[in-house]
């Protein structure tokens, strides 16, 4: 029996070696392996590929991954911040249904935006179709209209759906921020959102940007429809156009100078959050009733982007569903839901089943390393799709291999290779890639759990596994339910990876819109690409009840 030690009310069960922490450290070291294997990968020959890509295109993959962060940042911070400020400040007619919508384009994956708003706004679509019928112009020439498959348009696009992630750090910051700071700042006549709300919530909101520009440097099906070559779309184009995986994993590496970069920025963003106090005496700033003008303003504000970044892109599919101009639920679309449906739900059910063992295990029986190394194995969210798609076919090989020796030299049967030749490849890229969903739903709810729990539990002469089972596990039944809502969402939306590492024949959604998107096609698409939207519409919904949760805490009058 592993000798445990109450430390500060917590148990802890020390250092010691035991089967439940090897089994964790095992799992973690799957989990980390892609990771390691995309430099593995990079060691390899490229025939002088890397050389020549590196003095003609590789600079321009840098500079425009750098150019589209600074703009898709910039949106976010727009849109977000200042949304975030406007619901929390004002009351004002609609505040109570805006605090919702403004989360509701989270729910548009950011290639079905790019898809929609460049059918909406080309020369052929119907707005400067309008336009030229309005005003007589028979042509490009007489006019100028701004072109949408540019670094502007694509900027503008994913900012346009990727700002939920400031909101929601930069409205719980501002929630968090006691009334009495903000009185003070009255007090000497500051401005509340310069000089006080900003720089509290400032660590809050460098988090969240952190996340956007990790999200667009991830991004391919967007950039791709744009032809905006950035490193995403550089590796996957070195893959499978000049097929040459270690000239891509080349790439890969170099780019993961850019993922560290952002995972430092917001690691001292969130250790630097002590700003606000989070106690439970903390009141919140009362909001203050505006009307009039100043209502339609604040109106405006929370309404541009979720016009922007959810009515429209919606409103178009469901016209093109409405107009007859799509596809009905044919054998194909059925075949590619229950696809997406399955391997959503499998995913989920591996990341939750793998983040509850060695969240649990990390915290009741191993000691600072064990929760160290499993938090790392959680790192993969930061990473590029195209870049775990590397690693993980690199790693797939290389079990597929060893099997296959096995198998001929033992039992004289031949082995196809499971693993890099059907859809565990993808299910395993998947659970790598959102582990870290999980990760975090299981650690906030152990964090809410009385820390002696499982001391109490032991105490009872119940064994480690019959306390997980009938003690911890029920009490973090809603945790890990979100959780894994959150991953199947995210999983239903995943491109890049699924497009890479799938089967021949084998469709998801989201790569089934993308191969009617890519030619022209997208109308006929727009019945699959509007239940991807409106399964997306779930996690809005969570992420909507953790915000107002925190809201209640604000008892004040508005004045």
């Amino acid at each position: 029996m592993v000798s445990q030690a109450t430390l500060g009310g917590v148990t802890r069960a020390g250092n010691r070696i035991t089967p439940w922490t090897l089994a964790a450290v095992a799992l973690a070291l799957v989990f980390f392996a892609p990771i390691l294997s995309v430099f593995a990968a990079a060691t390899g020959d490229s025939g002088g590929l890397w050389d020549h890509l590196f003095r003609t295109v590789f600079p321009r993959y840098v500079a425009n991954t750098l150019i589209l962060m600074a703009g898709v940042g910039f949106v976010s911070l727009l849109f977000g911040v200042a949304a975030a400020w406007v619901v929390h400040r004002y009351a004002f007619p609609g505040r109570t249904i805006l605090q919702w919508m403004l989360l509701l384009p989270a729910a548009v994956p950011t290639y079905l935006i790019a898809y929609t708003y460049t059918d909406f706004l080309e020369y052929a679509g119907p707005l400067q179709q309008v336009l030229r019928d309005t005003f007589g112009w028979r042509n490009a020439r007489d006019y100028w209209f701004p072109e949408i498959r540019s670094m502007g348009g694509a900027s503008l696009v994913l900012g346009a759906v990727l700002y939920p992630y400031v909101y929601m750090m930069a409205r719980t910051a501002f929630l968090l921020t006691p009334a009495a700071l903000f009185e003070a700042g009255m007090l000497a006549k500051r401005k509340l959102f310069f000089n006080v709300a900003l720089p509290l919530a400032r660590p809050a909101i460098v988090a969240g940007l952190a996340l956007v520009l990790m999200e667009t440097i991830s991004e391919f099906g967007a950039v791709e429809y744009f032809a905006i070559e950035t490193i995403t779309l550089g590796i996957f184009n070195v893959w499978l156009g000049m097929n040459s995986l270690p000239a891509a994993a080349q790439i890969a590496s170099v780019s993961t100078l850019f993922v560290v970069a952002l995972l430092c920025v917001e690691l001292l963003a969130r250790s630097r959050r002590r700003f606000t106090n989070t106690s439970r005496k903390t009141v919140p700033l009362a909001a203050t009733r505006v009307g009039g003008l100043k209502a339609l303003a604040c109106a405006a504000v929370c309404l541009t982007p979720v016009v922007v970044g959810f009515v429209i892109p919606a409103g178009l599919l469901s016209g093109f569903v409405l107009q007859g101009h799509s596809l009905e639920f044919d054998s194909g679309v059925v075949t590619a839901s229950l696809n997406s449906i399955a391997l959503a739900g499998a995913v989920a059910f591996f990341v939750i089943a793998s983040a509850a063992f060695m969240g649990l295990v990390a915290h009741y029986e191993g000691g600072a390393p064990l929760k160290r190394l499993t938090a790392l194995a959680s790192v993969g969210y930061a990473f590029p799709g195209t870049i775990l798609a590397i690693g993980v076919i690199t790693v797939g090989g290389a079990v597929d291999d060893g099997i296959g020796a096995f198998v001929e030299t033992t039992l004289g049967l031949s082995y196809q290779g499971w693993l890099t030749g059907g859809i565990g490849l993808v299910a395993i890229a998947c659970t790598v890639r959102f582990q870290a969903v999980g990760y975090g739903a299981m650690t906030t709810g152990l964090q809410r759990l009385p820390p002696n729990m499982m001391e109490a539990s032991r105490s009872l002469g119940h064994t480690f596994a019959q306390s997980l089972r009938d003690v911890i596990l029920p009490l973090l039944r809603l945790p890990l339910i979100t959780g894994g809502l959150l991953v199947f969402v995210d999983v239903m939306k995943e491109l890049p990876m699924t497009l890479l590492l799938r089967p021949f024949n084998y469709e998801t959604l989201a790569t089934y819109v993308y191969q009617f998107a890519k030619d022209e096609l997208l109308e006929e698409a727009a019945l699959p690409a509007l239940f991807i939207v409106i399964v997306g519409i779930l996690p809005v919904i969570a992420m909507n009840a953790m915000l107002r949760r925190i809201a209640r805490q604000d008892t004040s009058v508005p004045r």
